[in-house]
């Protein structure tokens, strides 16, 4: 069955980094697109950034030139670099195989606070 569990969340100060990682299993990787999606206290699923099966990236429009994504399909991941931190980022942080988040991981949580 396919599988999706992330990592490398944690607290952070305002202006920090963090690199959040994915590990895929149960379907054949390289050929989805991947996403990584976020749900703020009280809020709902936000789509972040969509990784396409060549690495191109899309990211929504508050993230970007913080954020940056990659993936390697020969080990099945998918990855995050979170810079720049802002309180605002706080959030369950999913990576998913649609954009909606349906299909998700059970999410590594990302808290940044002075």
């Amino acid at each position: 069955q396919v599988q999706l569990v992330e990592s490398g969340g944690g607290l952070v100060q305002p202006g920090g980094s963090l690199r959040l990682s994915c590990k895929a299993s149960g379907f054949i990787f390289k050929k989805y697109t991947m996403y990584w999606v976020r749900q703020a206290p009280g809020k709902g699923l936000e789509w972040v950034v969509r990784v396409a099966t060549d690495g191109t990236t899309l990211f929504e429009d508050s993230v970007k030139g913080r954020f940056t994504a990659s993936r390697d399909n020969a080990k099945n991941a998918l990855y995050l670099q979170l810079n720049l931190l802002k309180p605002d980022d706080t959030a369950l942080y999913y990576c998913a195989r649609d954009a909606s988040g349906i299909l998700r991981g059970q999410g590594t949580q990302v808290t940044v606070s002075s």
